[in-house]
């Protein structure tokens, strides 16, 4: 019986102590993120890339626009034989497709631009969790703009926040 009380209390004592070594953590990535003069940077590179995808397409537009008109009127006056017609027609349906897939090729781009001027940035913020859960010596440190967690215990879980911040160097 005593042995079986002994064996017993070797399994229970060390899960009581592991219990009370579990420590959790919470942070806002986003909030994080914005405070960050790389992401600031980030996002005027981004802007000013997407100004000069808008600007493109504006005057290809324009020009298609302006062709399209002259087509349309020359066809009112019926004053364009049908090869010339059928010629200008292509014209403005290649222009199209070309437009189109500028387009295509520009939101490509952008998302590509945008992945990559992000990475450092959240690689840069995940090493300061890391750096701040060793430090502080959390079980886990768990995300709540990246990770739908519907409830938040501010009693057992620490806002770590303040400190991922203080580690990047941020106010």
């Amino acid at each position: 019986m005593l042995k079986k009380i002994a064996l017993a209390m070797l399994f229970i004592l060390p899960m009581g102590v592991f219990a009370q070594t579990l420590k959790f953590g919470h942070f806002s990535s986003s909030e994080i993120i914005t405070s960050m003069p790389e992401f600031t940077k980030a996002q005027a590179d981004l802007q000013a890339l997407e100004k000069k995808y808008t600007d493109e397409i504006k005057r290809t537009s324009d020009e298609f626009n302006a062709k399209y008109q002259e087509y349309q009127q020359a066809m009112q006056k019926d004053s364009l034989p049908q090869n010339i017609a059928e010629r200008r027609q292509k014209e403005l349906q290649d222009m199209a497709q070309r437009s189109e897939q500028f387009q295509k090729e520009a939101s490509q781009n952008m998302q590509k631009a945008q992945s990559d001027l992000m990475a450092p940035i959240t690689k840069k913020l995940d090493d300061a969790i890391k750096a701040v859960g060793e430090a502080e010596g959390f079980t886990y440190i768990f995300d709540l703009s990246r990770t739908a967690i519907p409830y938040v215990n501010d009693k057992t879980s620490i806002n770590v926040t303040p400190l991922v911040k203080a580690k990047l160097g941020l106010k």
